[in-house]
């Protein structure tokens, strides 16, 4: 088990307060009982994060759906354990799908881990969604100056030559300044 997966099984540990679910999720090696879970109604949440999430690591797709909502919680660690999963899953629609939540105007609170996800896919919509959602966070007193960040610094290790104007948009701003000029330079010429 690696860091991150160890991190996400401690504080479902907590949330499960002793749960003997919970020690019986995290032993099976049976990914048709982590499946079970997530169709099973009255499930509490942190067993279908358990479930989902151990799916997702070993590359079960019957866990895509629960880890798109994941991604799209309210509760940050909920959606990195979800972004985590998702990168190993290995699902053609986990792209678009990030995609979609990282330029969902309507969520853009919770954009970040979406965005991070998308530069770790390097997948063709990537840089589309990317820059997209970095052209909206260019406007005047935008409140979220993380994911604007997160863009930047996402297009940046894309390398994608169609960033050129939004980052250097970006440069304007005094919190992008750096990492926008950081993120140009690693652009091809």
């Amino acid at each position: 088990m690696d860091e991150e997966l160890r991190t996400v099984t401690e504080r479902l540990r907590a949330e499960a307060g002793g749960s003997k679910e919970y020690e019986r999720l995290v032993a099976t090696g049976d990914l048709d009982e982590l499946a079970e879970v997530l169709v099973s109604p009255g499930q509490p949440l942190w067993t279908r994060e358990l479930a989902a999430v151990r799916l997702g690591v070993a590359g079960d797709r019957r866990a895509f759906e629960a880890l798109v909502l994941l991604l799209n919680h309210r509760d940050a660690p909920r959606c990195a354990a979800a972004a985590y999963a998702l990168a190993r899953l290995g699902d053609p629609r986990t792209a678009r799908a990030a995609a979609a939540l990282a330029t969902n105007e309507l969520r853009v609170a919770y954009a970040l881990h979406p965005v991070r996800l998308l530069t770790e896919l390097r997948a063709p919509e990537s840089a589309p969604a990317l820059i997209t959602t970095l052209r909206r966070r260019l406007a005047p007193h935008d409140p979220f100056g993380k994911i604007a960040l997160a863009c930047v610094e996402g297009l940046g290790a894309l390398g994608d030559p169609r960033a050129r104007p939004v980052l250097t948009a970006a440069r304007a701003h005094p919190r992008l300044a750096a990492a926008a000029s950081a993120a140009l330079a690693r652009l091809p010429e």
